[in-house]
């Protein structure tokens, strides 16, 4: 049976104070009340956690220091925003295949075919939130075509613009015609049903990410499915029932070569993690995962 909340609200002072009581080593009062007023103890919670001798009384590990909470709360924010960074353009090139590819194979309007889709509900689902987005777009170009033209949407070459990863997931796992998923595919060197398992996942992480939520140590709701015979190799690399980010920055790795081959992605990672003196493991990295081939620098 569930009881009342009756814990009462604590000043900055007395979190501090009950983070010492609990084992956690403060050397420098005022500074740790300032990070609590602006990042919330709750928030630094979650970077804490892992630190705790026992979760019951939440005492601490001996030497667990405030600023080592810190450090990788810091970490973890400037992972978001280099995840951020990839994920955007790998959201813009896969938009920009799926409406090559439909507009070549089925029409400026393919969009609006409803017999292109697996499922008509999920047409009519995907279609309603894709017409939501154009009505709240202020881009010139679809003011343009929706005043000019005599269809319901723009072409799908222009739609896409407006297209959140989440909606492009969900208008590929609708997607009908095998050649046109395939097609899709192929440009980044991936069965069909990996690139939805991934943009599915991708789309997950993105929304973490921009709601400033926690990558480092998470477990993922979804996880993406490993690849078999394509890519070459990339398959043997993933960790097999893994939750954690490491599959998730493989994905990226693969999609980056693709999408920008002299991108500096992969070296401004290991420069992170190296800056930050972060123990990989709660990444799930493997030992000795700087000399595996995903993470070899390319020529």
């Amino acid at each position: 049976m569930s009881t009342p909340f009756k814990k009462p609200a604590t000043t900055y002072g007395e979190q501090v104070a009950l983070l010492r009581q609990r084992g956690m080593i403060i050397n420098d009062p005022a500074s740790a009340e300032f990070y609590l007023q602006h990042i919330n103890y709750y928030r630094l919670s979650a970077y804490w956690l892992p630190f705790e001798a026992d979760h019951a009384t939440h005492r601490f590990k001996a030497e667990t220091d405030f600023g080592r909470v810190l450090n990788h709360y810091i970490f973890d924010r400037e992972l978001r925003l280099l995840v951020l960074d990839a994920i955007e353009r790998i959201e813009v090139s896969v938009r920009s295949q799926w409406a090559y590819q439909l507009a070549h194979r089925h029409g400026p309007h393919a969009h609006l075919d409803r017999s292109l889709a697996f499922k008509q509900a999920h047409w009519k689902s995907n279609l309603d939130k894709l017409t939501n987005e154009v009505d709240r777009s202020e881009e010139t170009f679809i003011r343009h075509l929706l005043s000019t033209y005599s269809e319901p949407l723009p072409p799908v070459w222009a739609v896409c613009e407006v297209m959140s990863i989440g909606l492009l997931s969900r208008w590929y796992n609708s997607l009908k015609p095998m050649p046109t998923r395939r097609a899709i595919a192929s440009v980044y060197g991936l069965d069909e049903k990996v690139l939805q398992s991934w943009l599915h996942h991708l789309s997950l992480v993105r929304n973490l990410s921009a709601h400033h939520a926690r990558l480092w140590n998470r477990d993922f709701s979804i996880i993406p499915l490993p690849p078999k015979g394509k890519p070459p190799r990339l398959g043997a690399e993933f960790l097999h029932g893994s939750r954690k980010i490491y599959n998730t920055l493989l994905i990226i790795l693969h999609f980056m070569d693709i999408v920008a081959p002299h991108h500096h992605w992969r070296s401004r990672l290991k420069a992170l993690i190296v800056q930050h003196h972060i123990e990989t493991r709660m990444m799930d990295f493997p030992l000795g995962w700087e000399e595996r081939f995903p993470w070899r620098e390319k020529p």
